[in-house]
């Protein structure tokens, strides 16, 4: 089991919508959290394997009012 952190900047106010997307997106999203900081969404998600982090990330990244994705996997 591979756990992954994905920051999210937002380019929209529409958090609401935004987080409802993340969550609906795959079974391996375990939480999506509206945070304050440099980024707006930090994903938790656990997955199979690095190939499926990669797909959550990639599907966030593509969605309309995101600005930027860093992935972070969890070495322990």
């Amino acid at each position: 089991m591979v756990t992954a952190y994905v920051m999210v900047k937002a380019s929209t106010g529409d958090v609401d919508r935004l987080k409802q997307s993340m969550l609906d997106l795959d079974a391996g999203v375990e939480t999506v959290s509206i945070v304050a900081g440099d980024v707006d969404f930090i994903v938790k998600a656990n997955v199979d394997g690095p190939g499926d982090v990669k797909d959550i990330a990639a599907s966030i990244h593509e969605m309309d009012g995101i600005e930027d994705t860093q992935t972070y996997i969890a070495m322990d």
